[in-house]
């Protein structure tokens, strides 16, 4: 047993030591070290009590790695550590076992008698408990041990509180670089893929989490998908279809406020298959925001028992995520102008050709006509070739303006276009048409939104002159990384080896190959046509 003397060195030279201390794991375990030695301890622990009143970190000295392996998951609270829990004051045990509120220990269990246990309040609340078990030599601990205990408590807290706030400045500097990241990333005009890929990186390490997601609606009804992951697994976490009814992610975006789950693997908000795929535990999904609408929600979770997220990290990820929404929300924006400005540009182009160029043409055309009427025979027919090559070129001109000026794209978006052509095309030829359009893949096409109008232009043209059709479908729809755009007709059909193609079959397969993308056509005698476009996006 150390006299008085001793021990009160050793409460001084522990104030010192703390004090210095700003790492704050290295905090905790020089705290349970020291108050085994002050009071003569066998065995010491700090457990660290979480915003649910669990325990969520159990430091100790006195009990070996294989020991604590041996003995299994740290304690959750229950028995003698919950009282102290809920009743925050010193306690001083016999024997353990004699106490009605003792529920045991769990097997491979070192056997402990007595116990002197003592809240550590850190910046005005308890922040968790130092338990102390087995006093050498037998004896019980002693209101001495006890009073050294809270004496060593009260400077726990103060280094606690030190360090806690160091880890906050470490912290909130690593949110303004992650921060600044981003910021960098957008002015350099990068794709908006690798922003949230970044996004994800930059979540994790802020969070100090084993994996971060993105999850944002896919486009199809009621549907979301993983748009960005960082982390194991995330190349298999990536393009992952999540529901958006009975999910964690889809409460977060319906009510815009972040959820914190302890363990995703046994909770029923989580989705299971993300959850096992990734083997997640402790998780935290806060919404992405554009315009203060919650468009999407950044998970980031940590593995099967982990320990949970501390409030302070909670607070840290959902402000990040607010910022690097207001990041995404700029990017959004900057390339809306540019698609303006672009536009702007093309309408300008288009009305010079229309408006100069072509009447100009029109007018030369017009005087050459008049001319040949005064000519002989070979200078009609010269002139004539010459108006019927201007012809062409006129018409040419007039295709190039609708590639710069695409009339219906011009104020709606390409699924918007793709369904007006198919009511115009059902009012022109009188089949009954349907279309279904992803929206989402749509969108994803805007760059191409031109071919794509051209070429379903083409392929209904088609089906009015040829097909001899009563009824037929459009549908646009998502196949992995590609859009399957699919023209199907329930017309007279053909046999696809025997017939040549025309102009206007030329001309969609131009268009494909142009895009990048592959046709695929087929029919049968009397089983109607189908015209099948895959395009990558």
């Amino acid at each position: 047993m150390p006299d008085e003397d001793a021990r009160k060195d050793a409460l001084l030279q522990a104030g010192l030591t703390l004090a210095a201390e700003l790492s704050l794991p290295v905090v905790l375990q020089r705290i349970v070290e020291l108050a085994v030695k002050v009071t003569d301890a066998t065995y010491g622990a700090l457990g660290v009590v979480g915003p649910e009143g669990t325990i969520t970190e159990f430091i100790t000295t006195g009990v070996s790695p294989r020991q604590r392996k041996a003995i299994g998951h740290i304690p959750t609270g229950r028995g003698i550590l919950g009282v102290l829990i809920r009743d925050a004051h010193p306690l001083r045990l016999a024997r353990i076992a004699d106490d009605p509120r003792s529920v045991g220990f769990p097997p491979n269990h070192p056997p402990m008698s007595s116990f002197l246990g003592a809240p550590v309040r850190a910046r005005g609340q308890v922040f968790g408990n130092i338990y102390l078990t087995e006093r050498k030599g037998g004896a019980e601990f002693t209101a001495e041990d006890q009073a050294y205990l809270e004496v060593l408590a009260t400077q726990a807290g103060v280094a606690i509180a030190n360090a806690s706030l160091y880890e906050e400045a470490k912290h909130q500097q690593r949110s303004l670089d992650a921060l600044r990241q981003i910021t960098v990333s957008l002015l350099a005009d990068s794709p908006g893929d690798s922003v949230l890929e970044l996004v994800c990186h930059e979540a994790r390490e802020v969070a100090d989490a084993d994996v971060a997601a993105i999850v944002a609606p896919s486009g199809q009804a009621g549907e979301l998908a993983i748009v960005a992951a960082d982390g194991p697994r995330s190349g298999q976490l990536l393009g992952m279809p999540v529901p958006a009814r009975g999910t964690v992610f889809g409460r977060v975006i319906r009510d815009n406020h972040p959820v914190f789950v302890v363990d995703a693997s046994r909770d029923d908000r989580a989705y299971h298959p993300m959850a096992s795929l990734g083997k997640i535990g402790p998780a935290l999904f806060v919404p992405l925001k554009l315009r203060g609408k919650a468009f999407g929600t950044l998970a980031v979770a940590k593995k099967v028992g982990g320990t949970p997220f501390l409030e302070t990290t909670v607070q840290l990820v959902d402000t990040f995520a607010a910022q690097a929404s207001v990041a995404l929300d700029y990017s959004r924006a900057r390339q809306e102008a540019q698609r303006i400005g672009l536009m702007d540009e093309r309408e300008r182009i288009a009305k010079e050709l229309h408006d100069g160029i072509i009447q100009s043409l029109f007018a030369v055309g017009m005087g050459l006509q008049a001319t040949a009427l005064h000519g002989d025979e070979e200078q009609r027919e010269r002139i004539e070739s010459a108006v019927t090559e201007i012809d062409r070129v006129i018409r040419d001109l007039r295709n190039y303006i609708f590639g710069l000026r695409p009339g219906i794209l011009a104020d709606r978006q390409l699924d918007q276009a793709l369904r007006s052509l198919v009511v115009d095309f059902e009012a022109s030829s009188g089949v009954q048409a349907a279309v279904e359009i992803d929206r989402g893949v749509a969108a994803e096409l805007a760059s191409k939104s031109t071919e794509v109008v051209q070429l379903l232009r083409e392929a209904l043209s088609n089906v009015s002159r040829h097909a001899e059709a009563r009824t037929c479908q459009v549908r646009l729809s998502r196949a992995g990384h590609h859009a399957l755009l699919a023209v199907t007709d329930d017309g007279r059909g053909f046999e696809p080896k025997g017939v040549s193609r025309g102009q206007g079959l030329d001309n969609i397969l131009g268009r494909a190959k142009r895009m990048g993308g592959s046709l695929r056509l087929t029919s049968a005698p009397g089983r109607g046509t189908r015209l099948h476009l895959r395009i990558p996006i």
